[in-house]
This record gives structure tokens, C-alpha cells and sequence, in this order.
């Protein structure tokens, strides 16, 4: 289970999200949630090349930071692309209420966090967290 001071960092900024195909690729997320389970929920909008990304060898890095106090983690896990349930049902309802029409959810990405790493500018940069 992630930590309370980590949930929370998640839970308001921004997070970017990293995968690898035939070459890395990283994106901003603003549709994006830390479940009651420690798991991270993304609505997927466009992201095609993430979605390609994971569809081949299912890995994923979410990153977040606090631009002002510079705390930062980085979450190395598993992602699963669903197309029913809470989550796909949620971002389905966001998509519709931002984009009116004009785009449609491709799905919800599921991520277990399987490692979790201190990005600080402190004496902890680099260190595991047990999770």
C-alpha cells in the first residue's frame, strides 16, 4: 500500500506516465485517481503510442512531483487496459462532461505499483520505499 504522504502528493499534482514500445514515451495525465487499493486509475483519451506501449509488454513508470516543495516519486508497476467497471465508468462520465462529444474514452489504465522510488532533491533521492 502506498504511504499517506505519497498517496496524497498523487492525488493533487499532475502525474506523467512512461512507457516503451519500439522507444520511451512519456505524457502529462490529468485524468488520473489513486484507488482505496493502492492502485492508480487513468482515463485514456488519446495516449495511442501508451496504449500500444502497454498492450505489448504491459510496464509502466508514473511520475509526480510537487513543484513548490520539490517532494517526488516515481511508481514502477504493471498496467491493465479495462473497458468495464468503477474506473472505466468514472472517466467515461469526466470524458463525456469535458469534451461534450468530441472525444470518446479508448479505456481506463489500471497500474499495480510494484516499486516505489524517492525523486526528492534530498538525501533519500533514489531510495525504495516498501510498499
Amino acid at each position: 500500500m502506498l504511504p499517506d504522504n505519497v498517496k496524497k502528493l498523487f492525488q493533487k499534482h499532475l502525474w506523467y506516465i512512461a512507457t516503451y514500445g519500439d522507444e520511451p514515451n512519456v505524457v502529462p495525465v490529468g485524468f488520473k485517481c489513486v484507488c482505496d487499493d493502492g492502485r492508480l486509475a487513468i482515463g485514456a483519451v488519446l495516449l495511442e503510442t501508451t496504449l500500444d506501449n502497454i498492450k505489448a509488454n504491459g510496464r509502466i513508470a508514473v511520475s509526480c512531483a510537487d513543484p513548490l516543495t520539490g517532494e517526488a516519486y516515481q511508481i514502477k508497476g504493471t498496467a491493465e487496459l479495462v473497458t468495464e467497471g468503477g474506473a472505466y465508468d468514472h472517466y467515461q462520465e469526466l470524458t463525456e462532461e469535458t469534451f461534450k462529444g468530441t472525444m470518446s474514452l479508448k479505456c481506463a489504465i489500471i497500474v499495480t505499483p510494484e516499486k516505489l522510488i524517492n525523486c526528492s532533491p534530498n538525501e533519500h533521492n533514489k531510495e525504495d520505499i516498501a510498499i
